[in-house]
């Protein structure tokens, strides 16, 4: 079950309050960062919002003071006094700005992903249209599952990261159709090479290691996928990439309340 610390609407016009709307399946982008600690701390802040106000301006959502006003509506709701372990929403259409803050459920080790016939429309764009993912999403453990996206029998993203493929020590990502996340955007900056491949249900028996990286997950070695009886052969990758992972974490700074 989802647990919220906040859920609250605001319009766009004129920042008035109004009863909350998720906003899924709307014309419009969203976002989710990981907030955490006292005082609260955001990462890839400024990364989120930046993407945020480019998509949308793609989407025809435009407004000279919209970077602003998100800011403002974020600052409104967060606290120096909480201690957080949080995701943070932030969805926009061409009426709404939402906001909510769920809980973060950090991934186990004994994680499974579920093989889905599913792509999601305009990928490369952080767009409302997901609900026939939350569909699947809402039956599952989320520490301890995920949905695969597949589009003609190539594995793409899962319904909340980025997929990494490791096969003798070299990582591989898909080539097209997914969001490009700022998690994946930061192991990109680490990893001496990341290689551009097709990834097809067939040959998922050649891996190594698939692993999750986003901002609600952080990083997440997937251990089996029972569909087709896929089994991890190692944590090699995955022991390295936390490792860079828990360093940018430990450098996020203090989130400025402007």
């Amino acid at each position: 079950m989802v647990i919220y610390l906040l859920k609250k609407s605001y319009r766009l016009k004129d920042l008035q309050e109004v009863d909350f709307k998720d906003l899924w399946g709307d014309h419009g982008i969203f976002t989710t960062m990981w907030i955490f600690g006292k005082p609260p701390r955001i990462l890839f802040f400024k990364n989120h919002v930046k993407n945020l106000i480019n998509s949308l301006q793609k989407y025809g959502i435009k407004s000279k003071s919209l970077n602003k006003d998100i800011i403002k509506i974020i600052n409104k709701n967060l606290s120096r006094k909480v201690k957080y372990n949080h995701l943070l929403r932030v969805a926009v259409n061409r009426n709404i700005i939402s906001i909510s803050l769920r809980k973060r459920i950090g991934p186990k080790l004994d994680f499974d992903l579920k093989l889905i016939s599913l792509k999601r429309e305009k990928p490369q764009f952080k767009n409302l249209k997901y609900k026939k993912i939350l569909k699947h999403l809402t039956k599952l453990d989320n520490s301890k599952s995920d949905i695969a996206l597949i589009s003609n029998k190539k594995l793409l993203e899962t319904g909340t990261s980025n997929l990494l493929f490791i096969k003798d020590d070299k990582i591989y990502t898909p080539t097209k159709d997914y969001y490009e996340g700022n998690t994946l955007k930061f192991f990109k900056s680490k990893i001496k090479k990341l290689v551009k491949k097709d990834i097809f249900v067939k040959d998922l028996k050649n891996y190594d290691e698939i692993l999750l990286v986003g901002s609600g997950k952080g990083i997440a070695s997937v251990k089996t996928i029972k569909q087709i009886g896929w089994k991890r052969k190692n944590l090699k990758q995955f022991k390295v990439l936390s490792k860079y992972y828990n360093l940018i974490k430990n450098k996020c700074t203090p989130y400025r309340f402007y």
